[in-house]
């Protein structure tokens, strides 16, 4: 294989490739050449991004330096979920260039006829898998599922705004009647994350990609529509803590009470929750109630990295470590749902905390998710101007599977089937 060309956009909607140069990613601040051996074809479900105000950055062809490519704008790419990305595009923002929204922008290439990017498939559960999705089934489960619970405000909001609006894969999942069911629990934040994905400041350059739940579900609400589920649904699992809410653990009695409400009526399938980890007592309480797993999502295992992003409101960056911690202590399954930045993530520094972080709580799982964010913007509010030392993130993804053998890797959260057998309790 050879390294695939820069792509660059007209700003009209068409994409083309420039044969002079070929294309590179982005580490931090800096471009750099991409190891042949790490593209991969574009996945299905993939799309390419325009990035307006920006000149994507490649290696010429003939005399091998780096040069702008001034023939258009630098384009990215969206890699599907059970994918993570290696490099971010690499590219030279204008001085007018506006704010990317909260999506991700991994670089990407076009050789022989076919879109590249650097990246891997992480995951085999195919549960958000593109092709997987008939969007006039989800319709009719919507139709379906709505007028069997008409007085559910979850239903409904999972069903209008999640499935239909925003297309969420777990609301979507949800209405197919298979694997794992979201459930949305909070209307309000402990944290005042950068990036958050469902409330910005009405002054900031960005918006948010979703609207936030805006009531406080009940005990009755959330078990009237998961126990179905949990009885009926393949490797089913319900999962307190979305990207349409806050932060679950703020509501922890409703969710005590509810959880141990649907184990009076199923013993069936797992119970997880998404959250910060900001309230280990909390956490404790609902172990004990019957949770099964938590994941702690994160963008650094470095408490001043972690802070700095997060902005925690009378929580800190030890509590999350103690919750992982609380949860292990129990019996149940942890996982870190880490926001993978090339050139942070793989930093040398990042590397060694990760290490220490995996040690002291013994974590089950990485879910390597891509970061959603404007690079330049998410360093920028960061206050970075030096990532340090960095390894890439394929090579250290293969020194944590030597450092830590039984660490999993992936990017869903597991049913209790693959909790017990990880490679064959799955949807597949």
């Amino acid at each position: 294989m050879k390294t695939p060309y820069i792509l660059y956009s007209d700003g009209k909607g068409n994409i083309f490739e420039d044969t002079s140069l070929y294309s590179v990613g982005r580490s931090g601040w800096d471009a750099v050449p991409v190891p042949e051996d790490e593209w991969i074809l574009l996945p299905d479900g993939g799309s390419l991004y325009e990035l307006p105000g920006r000149k994507g950055i490649g290696i010429d062809v003939v005399t091998g330096e780096m040069r702008l490519c001034d023939k258009g704008w630098a384009v990215a790419a969206f890699i599907p979920p059970a994918h993570t990305g290696f490099y971010l595009a690499a590219y030279e923002a204008m001085p007018d260039a506006p704010t990317l929204p909260l999506f991700c922008y991994t670089a990407a290439g076009w050789l022989n006829n076919q879109f590249y990017v650097p990246a891997t498939r992480i995951e085999r559960d195919i549960r958000q898998d593109c092709s997987g999705y008939d969007q006039s089934k989800v319709e009719a489960g919507v139709e379906r599922l709505l007028k069997a619970y008409p007085h559910n405000r979850l239903v409904k909001h999972l069903g209008e705004n999640c499935a239909l609006t925003y297309h969420c894969p777990a609301a979507r999942n949800y209405f197919l009647g298979r694997w794992e069911c979201p459930v949305p629990s909070s209307p309000a934040c402990n944290a005042n994350c950068i990036g958050c994905i469902s409330f910005q400041p009405e002054d900031e350059t960005i918006v948010s990609t979703q609207d936030r739940l805006s009531f406080k579900p009940t005990a009755a609400e959330i078990v009237e529509f998961t126990v179905p589920h949990l009885e009926t649904a393949p490797y089913p699992i319900v999962s307190f803590g979305q990207g349409c809410e806050g932060e679950p653990l703020l509501m922890w009695e409703t969710i005590r009470e509810a959880i141990i409400e649907i184990r009076k009526h199923t013993p069936k399938g797992s119970i997880n929750i998404n959250t910060n980890g900001s309230k280990p007592a909390a956490v404790e309480a609902l172990m004990k109630a019957g949770l099964n797993s938590i994941r702690v999502s994160t963008n650094s295992a470095r408490a001043d990295v972690y802070t700095k992003y997060y902005q925690p409101n009378n929580y800190r960056f030890e509590d999350i470590v103690e919750s992982l911690r609380v949860v292990r202590n129990n019996g149940g399954w942890t996982s870190i749902n880490y926001f993978v930045f090339p050139g942070m993530t793989d930093s040398i520094a990042e590397f060694d905390a990760l290490c220490e972080l995996i040690n002291s709580t013994g974590l089950n799982m990485i879910q390597w998710r891509n970061f959603n964010i404007d690079p330049d913007w998410y360093l920028g509010k960061m206050g970075i101007t030096d990532t340090g030392e960095c390894m890439g993130v394929k090579n250290m993804m293969q020194l944590l599977r030597e450092e830590f053998p039984e660490l999993k890797f992936g990017y869903f959260n597991p049913p209790v089937e693959r909790m017990k057998n990880y490679e064959v309790g799955f949807a597949h």
